[in-house]
């Protein structure tokens, strides 16, 4: 509700949100994840421990839209228009265009998979996704790699770790080019960038920014607007940085937040999920579809 600058910088918040305020536009479920805008007009977004992936449209009461959802946590969209989702339940799926479920990812080098968190889709349909122990009992029960890695799913269903340097990579985001990615590890509460190869591979990994906490925790997920800034859910609420890495300052919530999303017909409502419920706050910049020439379809 409050959005207060960092003292030791020079950028304003408010050349990024003007003067909008916060709003809660839902709320009493147990812990909100992983929201994506669907360009017919409504957001989905997941519950965790109830199993389920909601639908959101503005007006409308909020409906289930897929349970059980594998205990999904980030989603995201393939250049299809189709649902991807990180599950809890060890394993990236896909959700097709007649309801069923493709399995995605779930072994690497024959183990399991701790347990996918968030996801990205490049322009190339190439899938990128962060791979901690969240949803593991204790964090530990049943772990079977011996590191959190962020990998890439390829068109042909090749998996390819493309780092396990991070104790725990979180949220991840491209930025507009694709010419980095940034990850960040929830231990340390820094934002690291990579540059990405002509082959996607990840090189020269560097401090990009630190969002950790008075508790010590860090960074969850992640989104970058049309002009590259990013933003960063965090302890403190929503940190918001130049692409040169200047922090523009925190965008406080009622409650600690977990991801984010670019939504609304212009792409300039950006929907915040915390904890028990979903926020928004209208932008100066704002995003892009995920589906590039979008044109609508009655798939969802």
């Amino acid at each position: 509700m409050v959005a207060h600058q960092n003292k030791n910088t020079s950028p304003n918040l408010e050349n990024i949100i003007g003067k909008a305020k916060l709003e809660k536009k839902i709320s009493g479920f147990q812990f909100t994840e992983g929201p994506i805008w669907i360009p017919e007009g409504f957001l989905l977004f997941s519950d965790i421990p109830a199993d389920t992936i909601y639908k959101y449209e503005p007006g409308l009461q909020t409906e289930i839209f897929l349970k059980p959802s594998g205990h999904s946590n980030g989603l995201t969209l393939d250049q299809q228009g189709r649902l991807l989702k990180c599950e809890h339940d060890r394993r990236v799926t896909r959700l097709e265009k007649d309801g069923t479920t493709n399995e995605l990812a779930e072994y690497y080098e024959g183990k399991r998979l701790n347990s996918p968190n968030d996801i990205v889709v490049k322009t190339d349909d190439t899938i990128y996704f962060t791979d901690p122990t969240f949803g593991l009992p204790n964090r530990t029960e049943g772990k079977e790699l011996d590191f959190c890695g962020v990998f890439r799913v390829e068109t042909n269903g090749t998996i390819t770790l493309l780092d396990k340097s991070i104790e725990l990579p979180n949220g991840l985001a491209f930025s507009p080019d694709e010419r980095l990615l940034y990850v960040d590890d929830s231990s340390s509460g820094h934002v690291y960038v990579f540059d990405v190869s002509g082959g996607g591979l990840l090189e020269n990994k560097r401090l990009f920014a630190d969002v950790s906490g008075l508790d010590g925790r860090g960074g969850d997920g992640m989104k970058v607007d049309v002009d590259g800034n990013l933003f960063v859910t965090g302890p403190e609420g929503v940190s918001v940085f130049s692409s040169d890495g200047l922090m523009y300052g925190v965008l406080e919530c009622p409650e600690k937040p977990s991801n984010l999303a670019w939504g609304d017909d212009d792409f300039r409502t950006l929907y915040i999920t915390a904890r028990t419920s979903v926020y928004c706050i209208r932008v100066l910049t704002g995003g892009t579809s995920l589906i590039p020439d979008f044109t609508p379809s009655p798939v969802f």
